[in-house]
């Protein structure tokens, strides 16, 4: 029910639906992985898509031009300033833009789908397991007539805890559940040794979206906001008023202690080493007398390993402190709180709203909670994300795609190549290491090659609750199962019906899920210069991640290691940080971008387009321009790279991402990528001097 697998690999193109929502807040990889698939039921009917009630794609038409502006000066407004105006965010969402419509289409084609499944008549398989999540979260008035009864047992475990001793056993044993409240744990990829997976334990126990919300004036109101939403869960989970005002006080004293021993967006987003801190279990609990790393192992039913990543260790360091310092009543608070919290929106409508209200409403600035079945929808992709989606690429994704993907693929990497070896600023040594590691670079496209096996997986229709615990035990439990083994690298990070795509330096993959090829990034009918535009730009941003900031400490196996000359390390430090400068600039109502967090996604973003730009000129190479709708391919090709970033946010939504977010807001990566390009000032004839035209020191120019 909350994050058990530190989030350290996944560079993605867009923003994660977890920052926007409320509630469960998975990681990717939480729930992705590979073994022997799981054969449908011999007796299961054809499942079908009616297009019709889809809805409409947000593909770029000349009409949404508004040519009373300049392409010069804001490239951005040029193009999508007209459709900004003419549609609203829905009521039920916090942003509304090309990835949010894409969305919108995938759970619409899991509805159908959904209610298809759960009317077979005795059920197997991948079909049961959806049958039931669906069956049972749609049932609101058996949810509500169990109301708290699904937890009696946590809290009353709870209730029961008494001294230090007790707390870290709880810890331990609800951890071994899936439970784990206070600090991600789960494998991933040995930094060293990236063939083999070994055991990260990771900060976490925050409920507000960064260690700034705890410390920065900036965000007092929704502090406030949230000690009054801690105190209304304590006291809708049966504690008394007075009581819960109280107790709501502590928890955020205690989350706020916490918070400073954490690290912040910026700085784990600026630092994938934080994530590595190979200890032995010895040398981990000599770290935290209060905390025993052997038995938690133990409570976990995994082998000592020889060494694990204890990652952000002051965190760690004080959360034993707490065990020993801090009073127990305060321990009850805080695991009372967050063990309702994450389990709100599986409960009663009172709990439901009540999670609404803070994590969408006040904190998002969501207008109205979004209907049962799309929650239902967003649980399933939360537990059981990648057996929904053999259902889904049955009926949603194309051979046909998969093959031009393909193509696409081989293109930019190509260019890739071409513009790594043409570099005038990086020595031939390093050069030939980036080359290396261009070559081991694989691909995945669509859904994976081998699906998961999802039996032992035991859900009902009887309880919603019992069906998403269940979940949470089963993937726990078989994210465990790959601590100490070779990494399977037929795993997916992401689900097909996922609207975005990642690049993972520790495997050094990029990653298409089927649903995000679609327009306006992919149209197998499209003409090249909106494909490459779209979709290429992506490919190549994904690719660039393997040369960013952060995922070019890794090489060409995965592993972490040093492969830059220092004298290219000092060059490439100086580009980066004049695109840490343009981004600064940039600003949101009052706020500025943060450009050293959305450091990584802006270079990914400028390397791709400018590749993708280079694989169209040679795809198209001794072709004649069609101009269509008077517009020359190179125009229509930066239209398409601007329509992608077409997104509107919440005012409350846009300040979580400029706090949390990576990436930079939508409406300047369709402008702060094209204006280092000399391609887009000869593509609109823009004269120098022009706001979308950076020259001399200004202008960057990375990979």
């Amino acid at each position: 029910m909350i994050a058990r697998t530190p989030k350290i690999v996944l560079l993605t193109l867009a923003v994660s639906a977890a920052l926007v929502g409320c509630g469960k807040t998975e990681t990717p990889a939480a729930d992705s992985a590979a073994s022997t698939a799981t054969p449908a039921p011999a007796a299961a009917p054809a499942l079908t898509l009616d297009e019709a009630k889809l809805p409409a794609y947000n593909a770029f038409h000349p009409s949404d031009l508004d040519t009373s502006l300049d392409a010069c000066t804001a490239f951005g407004d040029y193009v999508n300033s007209k459709w900004l105006a003419a549609n609203e965010i829905p009521a039920d969402r916090t942003s509304w833009g090309a990835f949010t419509i894409l969305d919108e289409r995938s759970v619409t084609v899991q509805h159908q789908l959904a209610e298809q499944v759960a009317a077979i008549k005795n059920p197997t398989g991948i079909e049961k397991i959806v049958g039931d999540f669906w069956a049972s979260g749609m049932d609101e008035a058996k949810i509500n007539a169990q109301g708290i009864e699904p937890l009696k047992a946590d809290l009353t475990a709870i209730d029961s805890l008494q001294n230090k001793d007790a707390i870290a056993d709880y810890l331990r044993s609800s951890a071994a559940k899936g439970q784990n409240v206070l600090f991600a744990f789960g494998p991933e990829a040995d930094f060293k040794n990236s063939s083999m997976n070994m055991a990260y334990a990771s900060q976490g126990g925050l409920g507000l979206p960064d260690t700034t919300y705890y410390t920065d004036a900036r965000y007092a109101d929704k502090l406030k906001a949230y000690q009054a939403h801690v105190a209304k869960v304590l006291e809708l989970s049966g504690v008394a008023a007075a009581d819960a005002a109280k107790q709501a006080a502590d928890v955020v004293k205690f989350e706020t202690r916490l918070a400073k021993a954490s690290k912040s967006s910026v700085e784990l987003s600026r630092n994938v080493e934080l994530n590595y801190n190979p200890v032995t279990v010895a040398d981990a609990d000599k770290l935290t007398p209060n905390f025993s790393w052997s038995k938690f192992f133990e409570a976990q039913g995994v082998a000592t390993p020889k060494t694990f990543s204890l990652a952000m260790p002051a965190f760690h360091q004080e959360v034993s402190k707490a065990l020993g310092d801090t009073d127990p009543s305060v321990w009850r608070a805080y695991l009372r709180f967050r063990t309702v919290d994450t389990a709100s929106p599986y409960l009663a409508d009172a709990f439901v709203q009540e999670s609404y209200d803070f994590y969408g409403k006040i904190l998002n600035g969501q207008k109205e909670m979004k209907p049962r079945w799309k929650r239902v929808l967003g649980t399933i992709e939360d537990d059981a994300g990648e057996a929904f989606g053999q259902l889904y690429v049955k009926v949603a994704f194309s051979p046909e795609a998969k093959a031009k993907m393909e193509v696409l693929v081989k293109n930019l990497a190509a260019a890739l190549k071409e513009r790594i070896q043409g570099l005038t600023w990086m020595s031939d040594e390093t050069k030939a290491k980036a080359i290396a590691k261009w070559e081991t670079f694989t691909p995945k496209i669509g859904y994976p090659d081998k699906w998961r096996d999802w039996s032992g997986l035991t859900t009902t229709r009887d309880s919603y609750l019992g069906n998403v615990r269940a979940a949470d035990e089963f993937n726990y439990r078989f994210a465990l199962s790959k601590i100490g083994q070779p990494v399977d690298k037929t795993e997916w990070g992401m689900t097909p019906q996922t609207v975005n795509a990642y690049y993972n330096p520790l495997q050094n993959e990029i990653v298409f899920p089927a649903a995000i090829l679609q327009p306006p990034f992919f149209d197998p009918k499209a003409d090249d210069a909106l494909n490459y535009g779209g979709i290429g730009a992506v490919i190549g941003h994904e690719m660039t991640h393997g040369y960013d900031d952060q995922g070019s400490r890794f090489g060409p196996t995965g592993n972490f290691e040093n492969w830059w000359t220092p004298a290219d390390t000092k060059n490439f430090s100086g580009l980066t940080g004049k695109l840490v400068k343009q981004f600064d600039s940039y600003k949101v109502g009052d706020q500025h971008v943060n450009g050293s967090l959305t450091l990584g996604e802006n270079i990914a973003d400028l390397g791709g387009l400018a590749t993708a730009y280079d694989a169209l000129q040679k795809a198209s190479a001794g072709k004649e321009d069609p101009k269509i709708d008077g517009f020359t391919r190179d125009q229509r090709f930066f239209f398409n790279w601007a329509t992608v970033w077409r997104t509107k946010y919440t005012p409350e939504n846009a300040k979580v991402r400029l706090a949390t977010d990576p990436h930079a807001p939508s409406q300047f990566r369709a402008m702060g990528a094209p204006s280092n390009l000399p391609s887009f000032a000869a593509a609109f004839q823009c004269k120098a001097g022009s706001p979308m035209v950076r020259t001399g020191d200004q202008q960057v120019v990375i990979w």
